[in-house]
């Protein structure tokens, strides 16, 4: 019975250690992100969370939030760019890799509702046709929630092609 206990309590502190390291993460964010909003002089507030293992940073606005639309661009193209700075300054502060998620003005979090949205109805028509269903190109984020949404109607889907016209593929 102690080996079990002993394991519960090893493992209970390495999530504890996780969860602490992307709390660091979520804060290093923060603060390069509050940086940046300064120099730019935009007013946002940040808000910081773990979610599936990752640190999610937000930026959001008390506002209209036209101001931090900048920051989205066309498609979210801005927003990319600036969670791959933010994840280098992360890398700089920590050494380590990060997987951070960045959301500005709500943005990622409306386009997962419409993707999840997207892959169930492609499930739906793979499933009444009973022929695989081509979606248009997407970016890893995109494709990962409509992998998502497709496991959870019960369907398998893949990915198919090469960056950056690679696609989910749903099958029946």
């Amino acid at each position: 019975m102690t080996e079990t206990t002993d394991t519960t309590d090893t493992t209970a502190a390495a999530d504890s250690d996780a969860v602490s390291h992307l709390e660091q993460e979520g804060e290093i964010a923060a603060d390069y992100l509050e940086g940046l909003l300064d120099i730019a002089d935009l007013d946002g507030d940040i808000d910081m969370d773990v979610e599936a293992d990752r640190a999610a940073v937000s930026i959001i606005s008390d506002g209209s939030g036209r101001d931090l639309q900048k920051l989205v661009g066309r498609d979210g193209e801005v927003m990319e760019a600036l969670q791959e700075l933010t994840r280098l300054a992360v890398h700089r502060e920590t050494g380590d890799r990060s997987r951070l998620m960045l959301d500005v003005a709500g943005y990622r979090a409306r386009k997962r509702e419409e993707l999840a949205e997207l892959g169930g109805k492609a499930a739906q028509e793979a499933k009444g046709s009973g022929e695989p269903v081509k979606l248009r190109p997407m970016t890893p984020f995109e494709r990962k929630v409509v992998h998502d949404a497709v496991k959870a109607a019960g369907l398998r889907s893949e990915s198919e092609g090469e960056e950056p016209q690679r696609c989910v593929v749903v099958l029946p």
